[in-house]
């Protein structure tokens, strides 16, 4: 999966976690409060690997960029 796919999905997760929260917490459904905070956990996690995916891809093109510019 991409970085950006990695970023997006992580996103949705979030955002839905929230919506699952509030409306477990508004409806006092303790299942969906918990889930909902899982599932936005999950997200979170989901991002931070799409952003270090970003910062791998961005080393490793520094480098690259830096070998090519010392004529190797």
């Amino acid at each position: 999966m991409s970085q950006t796919d990695d970023k997006v999905r992580g996103s949705g997760n979030e955002a839905v976690g929230n919506v699952k929260q509030a409306v477990g917490n508004a409806t006092g459904n303790e299942n969906m409060e918990a889930e909902g905070k899982a599932q936005e956990v999950k997200g979170e996690a989901q991002n931070a690997l799409g952003h270090a995916k970003e910062a791998i891809g961005n080393a490793a093109e520094a480098v690259g960029n830096a070998v090519k510019g010392s004529g190797h």
